[in-house]
């Protein structure tokens, strides 16, 4: 017989997608690569680099990264933002295999969404304002935006592009599709204001 009081709240059961759903892992940096980041190859290795506009993204980023086995570094760009890279990794390499077509970046076949996955892209590129979430892409990533759109709509967020000279490139998810992404993106990391996470406020 336990000992422990029952609780009077109800458990919460994770959603398959959430990022409680399984331990993080190297898969996770696809987040990225669906956002603005980069990937190259060198031989049998690859590194992954992403241009952030804020320091806390920074903070949350080399923390990810680190608690994926990935030592990271930054460095200022010098137009106010900063610049997060890995170091050539081998084991990158299949990351860089499945997103390269050459030194094109396109989505791979079956490419999918998940919590942890939105959590990266979301630490890297999501604008939060009253009416919504902003998730930002790369400027020269067109060959990845279908499947990226198509990932978002098979965890129920069905987003709206928006062009680049509206604030883009980016899909925004609105409405109550935004409980939905703070459902699966997770607790707001320390390091982000509290008005720059979906559900927080």
């Amino acid at each position: 017989m336990s000992l422990t009081p029952p609780s009077s709240y109800p458990v919460r059961q994770p959603s398959l997608f959430s990022t409680e759903a399984a331990d993080p892992s190297l898969a996770d940096l696809a987040g990225l690569l669906a956002g603005p980041a980069e990937v190259v190859r060198m031989g049998g290795t690859a590194r992954l680099a992403v241009v952030v506009g804020a320091a806390w993204r920074v903070h949350v980023l080399v923390a990810e990264l680190g608690a994926r086995g990935m030592a990271a570094t930054w460095e200022p760009t010098g137009d106010g933002r900063h610049l997060v890279r890995t170091a050539y990794a081998a084991t990158l390499a299949p990351l860089a295999t499945a997103w390269l077509s050459g030194t094109a970046k396109r989505a791979p076949v079956g490419f999918h969404l998940d919590g942890r996955r939105l959590r990266l892209w979301l630490a890297a590129a999501g604008v939060v304002d009253p009416a919504g979430v902003q998730l930002g892409l790369g400027p020269a990533d067109e060959e990845c935006r279908s499947r990226v759109r198509a990932a978002l709509a098979a965890v129920g967020l069905p987003a709206a592009f928006v062009e680049p000279d509206a604030g883009g490139p980016a899909y925004r998810i609105t409405g109550r599709r935004v409980a939905r992404l703070a459902e699966l993106v997770g607790d707001r990391p320390r390091a982000a204001p509290t008005a720059e996470w979906p559900g927080a406020g």
